[in-house]
């Protein structure tokens, strides 16, 4: 099976991943193995990996892993049947193989013969599955962002840290060769003092425009469990497979999907490893007033440093600054660099640097799949995109959305208390998980 990469990643930038897997009846019992994850997988073997949520990420994922000859799938987990048998008949042929096939992700963590998983669930999931991963002793790649919430990205950082747990966050430009070179450029101070970085996201699936009813549960669907610890929910189309990161319970709209990955190359770029000094935002649903979404489709917010200043901006359009909807801006004394996943420019103030153009490879996601192979197979924990990393850009996001849904205060977030200097915020940080799913411990 062939996928262009350049297509699948446009793609799957509209939609994302769809099961998850634990049948109603079971309760949310964690595995108790005190097996590390962070052993070396001999060269010489197989390295046996499973896909929980198959709808499109984590396929992608998959397909990217199995492009190394030694990589085999031993299972395939999903709790849309239909979308479990379709994959199955994908994988059949792809590899020789025998596999199995669950709609109980736990079953596939019992398992003493698979090396490692694959989260590709909705973004509501990623904790549970990704704790439970780790006790297990399997190394894990996971989807971004890591978690729906800041208090759900501590958890994990604590977890994978306890149990020495091999980890790659599915942030892939942190692969790329685009932006290793762009950050170094930058780091050579040949752009003097940078007062502003500037990061967007314009993408028209931002807005539902058109509200359908409320409608029956597909037969082929487990929705309870699909809503997992959220609240109970009737079912909606538009809530499900590929919209429903624009719901507040399931996922952050473009802040958490866009965000994450745009937001991290700032971080890398600027060497930020904490909080801002502040945040303020302002958002809502301007452009679409009547649409189903709950998240923001136009949203401002501004990350405030000592010594510059780091915005943020989407709308659900299809256009923006520089000819590019989606992007960076670091400003400077001595230039504007602008880049995105193709390329990134150097736009000379005054001649004071040479004008500049780098294009990328696209090869940044089969590298991110290749990056966590070596690492797995070696027990090194230092992944191209380990969870620290993941966790840091998607706090980021977090604090965006969070400050945009109390518009017009100025939010201070202590990471070491977890908590805001306005109390209305904290309601954010901690979701509460509905029975018989409790928050996990480490």
């Amino acid at each position: 099976m062939t996928i262009s990469r350049r297509s699948f990643l446009k793609k799957s930038s509209l939609i994302a991943a769809a099961g998850i897997g634990a049948p109603a009846y079971l309760k949310a019992a964690t595995t108790t193995s005190s097996t590390t994850a962070a052993k070396a997988v001999q060269a010489s073997d197989k390295t046996n990996v499973a896909l929980i949520g198959c709808k499109n990420m984590g396929w992608g994922d998959l397909t990217d892993l199995m492009l190394h000859k030694e990589v085999q799938c031993l299972a395939l987990c999903d709790i849309d049947k239909s979308i479990l048998d379709s994959r199955a008949k994908e994988l059949s042929g792809m590899q020789s193989a025998k596999f199995d096939l669950y709609n109980d992700y736990r079953k596939i963590l019992d398992r003493k013969d698979i090396d490692a998983v694959i989260i590709g669930t909705p973004d509501h999931w990623h904790c549970l599955q990704f704790v439970d991963a780790c006790k297990a002793g399997k190394s894990v790649y996971v989807e971004k962002p890591i978690s729906n919430t800041i208090a759900e990205c501590d958890v994990m950082v604590d977890t994978a840290r306890k149990y020495n747990t091999v980890v790659q966050v599915g942030q892939q430009q942190r692969s790329g060769k685009l932006w290793a070179e762009m950050v170094d450029y930058l780091n050579s101070g040949v752009m003097g003092k940078i007062g502003r970085v500037h990061v967007w996201a314009n993408f028209n699936y931002a807005a539902i425009k058109n509200p359908v009813p409320d409608s029956e549960i597909p037969a082929d669907v487990d929705f309870d469990m699909w809503l997992g610890p959220t609240p109970k929910r009737t079912f909606n189309s538009q809530r499900f497979h590929g919209l429903w990161r624009m719901f507040w319970n399931y996922g952050g709209g473009l802040m958490t999907d866009w965000g994450v990955h745009l937001l991290d190359m700032a971080l890398w770029a600027m060497d930020i490893k904490s909080m801002p000094l502040s945040i303020q935002a302002n958002g809502g649903n301007l452009l679409y007033p009547n649409g189903a979404h709950e998240t923001f489709d136009t949203q401002s917010v501004q990350y405030q440093f000592k010594d510059f200043i780091f915005t943020w901006e989407n709308n659900a359009i299809e256009s923006g600054p520089y000819g590019k909807n989606y992007g960076l801006a670091f400003i400077g004394t001595n230039g504007t660099l602008v880049a995105n996943r193709d390329d990134w420019q150097v736009y000379p103030e005054r001649d004071r640097v040479p004008s500049k153009i780098v294009k990328a490879d696209h090869e940044d996601h089969k590298d991110h799949l290749t990056n966590f192979l070596n690492n797995l197979k070696k027990g090194d924990r230092n992944t191209a995109c380990p969870i620290e990393t993941g966790c840091l850009s998607a706090k980021y996001a977090h604090l965006g959305n969070i400050a945009a849904r109390i518009a017009g205060k100025s939010l201070q977030f202590d990471d070491n208390k977890k908590s805001f200097n306005i109390e209305e915020a904290d309601k954010y940080i901690k979701p509460t998980y509905r029975q018989p799913w409790t928050f996990p411990v480490v």
